[in-house]
């Protein structure tokens, strides 16, 4: 008769051997665990493994919460248990009571191995990529630490004994794309409501209303002083981007005559702005 199943009982209550007492006591319905153990290793049934995930579920999310940090915030820790909790079902159906072996070692590491399974498939980057980015990483930290100095490129290029060109593709494999959740905390403040990304990121499709005022700014400043055709001159051609023929249509010039004005307000503007920088 397996060890498991030799029990002691000393004043009505029940005592299991020393390897039963590698299973914690009592389920939450109160019954104890090695029955149910036992109950499940004779007639294996969804009910029974319910009972076991329920009892051992706290063992997912302990490993869960230990991986998530040290990874980015982005990463949910309820993804992470989920996957865990495919792991520790595919254990209970695995394990063996008669091996004595206590289950709570026995599944920390099928948890992990799920875990780190999905966090695999989610990461889009190969993992060959990944191996050579960490040592690329371990070689400029070893370089650091015995010349006491950030290591050059090409220090880091003789020490993996690789070509510049593997170099070059190593450092443009360790930067790929990544994704950043916009509801990720930007920094704390002292009301209850956080900043987030989303509340800082930048709006590329509007003009800084600083720049604006730069350009106008210095519109004025090129335009000051000139008539009203050099002025426009000056607008359609370096603002609105039209060429010396359509703003001598524009104006009711010719091209070579736009020209010529265009020359001499360029010699005026040059005269004019060396003049302001000595003032400066």
């Amino acid at each position: 008769m397996p060890k498991i199943e030799t029990m002691q009982k000393q004043g009505g209550t029940a005592t299991a051997t020393s390897s039963r007492r590698a299973i914690p006591d009592t389920t939450t319905d109160g019954r104890l665990v090695v029955d149910v153990w036992l109950s499940y290793r004779d007639d294996p049934s969804d009910e029974t493994r319910n009972v076991l995930v329920e009892h051992y579920l706290k063992l997912v999310r302990y490993t869960a919460e230990r991986l998530h940090a040290r990874l980015p915030s982005e990463v949910d820790v309820e993804d992470l248990m989920s996957s865990g909790l495919f792991g520790l079902m595919d254990a209970i159906d695995a394990f063996d009571l008669d091996r004595g072996v206590k289950f709570e070692t026995y599944c920390a590491q099928r948890i992990r191995g799920a875990i780190f399974d999905e966090l695999r498939a989610m990461d889009w980057v190969p993992r060959l990529v990944r191996s050579r980015t960490a040592k690329m990483e371990r070689a400029r930290k070893d370089l650091q630490m015995a010349t006491g100095r950030t290591a050059t490129e090409q220090e880091v290029t003789a020490h993996l004994d690789v070509t510049p060109e593997e170099f070059a593709k190593i450092k443009r494999d360790s930067r790929p794309v990544s994704m950043v959740s916009l509801n990720r905390k930007w920094y704390e403040t002292d009301s209850s409501r956080d900043v987030t990304e989303v509340d800082v990121v930048r709006d590329r499709r509007q003009e800084s209303p600083v720049s604006k005022l730069q350009r106008e700014d210095l519109k004025y400043l090129l335009t000051r002083g000139l008539s009203r055709a050099e002025r426009l001159i000056v607008i359609l051609y370096y603002y609105e981007e039209m060429t010396m023929k359509e703003i001598g249509v524009t104006l009711d010039l010719s091209e070579s005559r736009v020209s010529q004005m265009h020359s001499s307000i360029l010699a005026r503007l040059k005269a004019q702005m060396q003049h302001r920088t000595k003032d400066v």
